[in-house]
């Protein structure tokens, strides 16, 4: 793909002028995240390793993360914006079925989510957000759990909105206006900025605000409402921004 951003067909063209703001999504949009929850879960099981042997043996059986993760999420429905207490209790789960204290889920979970903040930003990521930094207030807003100050981002944002804190996650509307808010705006002022078609740009547009689509790989754009701006990277969002 291009460096280059495009406006989709039959989507109105980005205002850039009513841009007053930009929120921005975190995970597989400054940083790849499967690589950071494969590192997270390798010192999850050396941990498990050294203070539950049954429970990591348990968790090497195929299949079983993601058994114990969906059985966690039918029973604790009411965790499904909160990702890491769904971490957390499915790792109590495994401690549980293995025989194993269940207190130990809380050290546990520790361990795996101070492995999960050390992420490896996108070349892009750093001198796009200085340059956006410096002419909007950045808001992040993530379903995830990644803390924008222990990550090392956190200088670049006025403020940060994730699911767990706020109560509710992407795509529904409270948290996309709440972000407009922290900075003093409505919803039509901001500009949002991420990977998921659905969590991002149908939320986003949903709520009221203009939306680009990050794709840093090649998919189709499969749902109604279309974003004003498709972008293959952020150093494209930059220019398009700075036309």
């Amino acid at each position: 793909m291009t460096s280059a951003p495009t406006a989709p067909a039959n989507a109105a063209p980005l205002d850039v002028q009513r841009i007053s703001a930009i929120s921005l999504d975190l995970d597989d949009t400054l940083w790849p995240i499967w690589p950071t929850i494969e590192r997270a879960e390798a010192v999850l099981q050396e941990w498990l390793l050294r203070e539950a042997p049954k429970t990591a043996s348990l968790l090497l059986t195929p299949g079983i993360l993601r058994e114990l993760r969906e059985a966690t999420e039918k029973e604790r429905s009411d965790l499904a914006h909160d990702l890491s207490a769904l971490r957390r209790e499915s790792i109590r789960t495994a401690l549980k079925r293995s025989g194993e204290d269940p207190a130990l889920a809380d050290p546990a979970f520790d361990a795996f989510f101070a492995e999960r903040q050390r992420v490896t930003l996108y070349d892009d990521a750093l001198p796009a957000l200085k340059w956006l930094s410096e002419r909007y207030p950045l808001v992040a807003v993530s379903n995830g759990n990644a803390d924008i100050h222990q990550t090392g981002v956190g200088r670049w944002f006025r403020t940060a909105f994730n699911a767990r804190a706020f109560g509710s996650g992407k795509p529904h509307a409270p948290i996309f206006r709440a972000a407009a808010a922290s900075v003093g705006l409505l919803p039509k002022d901001v500009l949002h900025v991420g990977d998921d078609a659905e969590l991002d740009v149908v939320g986003a547009l949903n709520a009221g605000m203009q939306a680009a689509w990050l794709v840093r790989d090649e998919r189709p754009w499969v749902h109604g409402a279309r974003p004003q701006l498709i972008v293959p990277n952020l150093h494209a969002l930059c220019v398009a921004l700075g036309a």
